[in-house]
């Protein structure tokens, strides 16, 4: 039976690309690895335990918090705060940054930004849900760090990751080097190496989004999704519509399997609903390390300049050529573009 390497060996023999870092960020992945992991045993008692439903609170974006989006919350600053390598996190859960002010961390050199449980409000039906994390380099010790020191752009980051809890609890990270998957294996309790250096799938069918909000999208993203409703067998379409409703879990899907990701602005959220910070900057950051890419229509996620913690994008996320092809539907305004190709 082939044994395979676990999260902390692979961490540990990977340390060497990053001199700088002397150890501190092998560290932090581990403690997120541990946070994960408590979040994944709850999540497999959903039915059996008091974790299921309305917390009866919002979160900063006005958004009702499930029992879970708190315990999982909990978890992961208690696990980075602890840890002694993260000196500042940004939580979709709350308001302001919470600086890590312990003797440990004072000196610590990484900022971490967060989405604890993503697509928490389908734990009740069973539905895959994840965790979003980004991690940032401090770039100023000479003073106390500050808010301001989040906002950086989506290139400097120096890891992002995600935990989809599915059928089988994965975690997958880049620290800009390609992308690997780890799943966890319960008989032993560890994250164990089973999708090295991961591309993005190279036969794309398929497309991720809402189209119950059909009514309020974009001109050109309703011409786009027209596009690929369209019988052509040279292009191999109809695509394929799959939308599950859990970021993590559709672009889980679509990076393994190919497609795109479309969360396009609307009539009630004119600058797009999902946030860059702790959604958009550390999945983008994956997806183009495994072959794809990841814009707000005119630009690259990556590039934009963060004005707030919680600032939102409209994205659209998968293979080069699917992505570039609703750009160019945005832009034009018109039903065909000259190549229409994939």
């Amino acid at each position: 039976m082939t044994r395979f390497k676990t999260l902390g060996q692979f961490i540990i023999e990977k340390q060497a690309e990053f001199p700088f870092a002397k150890g501190e960020l092998s560290r932090l992945l581990r403690d997120i690895g541990i946070a994960a992991k408590v979040v994944n045993r709850e999540v497999n008692k959903a039915g059996l335990a008091d974790i299921l439903g309305d917390n009866g609170t919002e979160n900063i974006q006005g958004e009702g918090q499930q029992k879970l989006d708190v315990f999982a919350d909990k978890e992961f600053i208690e696990a980075l705060s602890n840890g002694g390598e993260c000196c500042m996190i940004a939580s979709e859960e709350h308001d302001e940054c919470i600086r890590i002010n312990t003797q440990v961390s004072k000196n610590a050199k990484y900022i971490v930004c967060i989405d604890p449980l993503d697509g928490s409000s389908n734990i009740d039906v069973n539905v895959s849900v994840g965790t979003i994390f980004s991690i940032y380099r401090r770039k100023n010790f000479d003073n106390e760090v500050s808010q301001e020191e989040i906002l950086q752009q989506g290139t400097e980051q120096v890891a992002a990751g995600y935990i989809v809890y599915g059928s089988s609890t994965m975690m997958v990270y880049t620290t800009g080097k390609g992308v690997n998957g780890f799943t966890l294996d319960p008989s032993i309790g560890e994250f164990c190496l089973s999708h090295p250096q991961m591309k993005i799938g190279q036969d794309p069918h398929m497309y991720s989004i809402n189209e119950g909000n059909y009514a309020h999208f974009p001109q050109g993203v309703k011409d786009y999704i027209k596009y690929c409703q369209q019988i052509d067998e040279a292009t191999n379409r109809p695509f394929i519509s799959r939308y599950i409703g859990s970021m993590v879990a559709d672009l889980h899907r679509n990076l393994l399997k190919g497609g795109i990701f479309l969360y396009p602005a609307t009539a009630s959220y004119p600058n797009g609903k999902l946030r860059l910070m702790y959604e958009c900057n550390p999945l983008a950051f994956i997806v183009e390390q495994a072959g794809g890419k990841a814009s707000n229509g005119k630009s690259r996620i990556l590039e934009i300049q963060p004005q707030s913690m919680h600032e939102r994008t409209p994205i659209f996320i998968g293979n080069i050529e699917m992505v570039e092809m609703v750009e160019e539907y945005l832009i034009r305004g018109v039903k065909q573009p000259v190549n229409t190709v994939l």
